[in-house]
């Protein structure tokens, strides 16, 4: 039940925004708001358990790229930062930048599911500056940049201002990143 409540409302967010309604969701789920509430005790807590959901499964698609055999250490690097989960490629990610003031514990959540779970990441620079094919950086000044970058993607307002889409900002990103530390 959790599952699939919080599957649809990440369906109404994508076509209303955060600002829809618990109204808004049971409508789309064909329930009643009295049995959404029996699993979330408000929309925050909803919402926290999105952000959840939505970061494992992108930790899922990270695994699923180490085991890729046929990519080169700069490739699985370069997808395992700019992974997304096919099914939210065309999520609006830029919108979260009103979490801050309106749902100050969902923006906490955001802000901590991304500075965490970077072993996978941290430990190919290790090995690609190990092999040769990256260049010596310090790997936390590394994680310190596309963390700031990202949170300001999301939390921040200037990609909606500008019109650029979060996934395009997100490639551009790691080409930037990635294309910085890749030995020539």
């Amino acid at each position: 039940m959790e599952k699939r409540i919080v599957e649809g409302a990440l369906s109404v967010v994508e076509r209303q925004g955060i600002k829809f309604t618990m109204d808004d969701l049971a409508s789309e789920l064909g329930m009643s708001k009295k049995t959404i509430y029996t699993v979330f005790r408000d929309k925050s807590s909803l919402m926290i358990a999105m952000v959840d959901y939505v970061f494992d499964i992108i930790k899922e698609s990270e695994a699923a790229v180490l085991q890729e055999k046929n990519l080169t250490l700069p490739q699985k690097f370069r997808k395992i930062l700019g992974v997304m989960p096919e099914s939210y490629s065309n999520f609006d990610f830029t919108q979260f930048y009103a979490l801050e003031g309106k749902y100050p514990e969902v923006y906490e959540r955001v802000r901590q599911r991304l500075e965490s779970g970077w072993e996978m990441t941290l430990s190919l620079i290790e090995q690609g500056v190990a092999e040769g094919v990256f260049r010596d950086v310090d790997y936390r000044v590394f994680q310190l940049a596309f963390e700031a970058a990202v949170e300001r993607f999301l939390m921040g307002d200037e990609l909606e201002q500008t019109g650029i889409p979060y996934m395009k900002a997100l490639d551009q990103l790691v080409n930037i990143m990635v294309d910085g530390i890749v030995q020539k």
